[in-house]
């Protein structure tokens, strides 16, 4: 996680603009609100991304702030989390929620489309297991309902177990009433958005820029 010391149109940008889609005048850009966020240090902690207020009232905060410290997501194959990340690190997380660009193949966009599913998968799969488990799901579906003033904690929470039912029943079809299910499998998770266009939709604007313009 080595720092960056590069001008755009130097060798580190152009492997990064290889490695992400990104131009090397967006990874410029990138690059300014990265030393923004982190006070001109070489690596940006959790703290300096809890700080943004555009992210402060998102009801998945604390999910998408891990995001970007968990090597799952670091293109690696990495496991565990890291407790602070270099440029190339925060590069490639953004990366996940950049846009295809307009001309790719149907191969193409299926890889992009499976590899930002997975990246929302890890977002969830907080235990790093392979399954999203009722407490995970639970959790989150929680998070998203603490918003309403109407609603209490147990009515949240039989909302999301019954939200997890429902999956488990599309996921694994007819269950016997003494079958344990153990949550969402990656596979079940592409089968559940199966036809959901998760390519240009996935996107943040926390970071004051909005990566559905990082698309050309």
């Amino acid at each position: 996680m080595g720092a960056l010391q590069s001008s755009p149109g130097q060798p580190e940008y152009v492997d990064l603009a290889e490695k992400t889609g990104f131009s090397l005048e967006q990874i410029g850009v990138l690059h300014k609100r990265f030393k923004q966020l982190s006070h001109n240090e070489e690596t940006l902690r959790r703290d300096h991304l809890n700080g943004i207020p555009d992210l402060a009232c998102n009801p998945i905060r604390s999910q998408i702030i891990e995001a970007f410290f968990d090597r799952r997501n670091f293109r690696q194959n990495g496991e565990g989390t890291v407790e602070e990340i270099g440029f190339e690190e925060f590069l490639v997380v953004m990366s996940h929620f950049r846009p295809p660009a307009l001309h790719v193949s149907e191969e193409q966009r299926e890889s992009i489309r499976k590899e930002k599913l997975r990246f929302l998968f890890n977002m969830h799969d907080t235990d790093n297991d392979g399954t999203i488990t009722l407490e995970e799901y639970r959790h989150v579906v929680e998070e998203l309902l603490s918003l309403s003033e109407t609603l209490e904690k147990d009515t949240a929470k039989s909302i999301a177990d019954a939200a997890m039912l429902e999956v488990a029943s599309i996921s694994m079809g007819h269950m016997e009433p003494d079958e344990f299910y153990e949550g969402i499998t990656f596979e079940h998770f592409l089968k559940l958005l199966n036809g959901f266009e998760i390519e240009s939709r996935m996107s943040i604007r926390f970071l004051y820029m909005d990566t559905t313009n990082f698309c050309k």
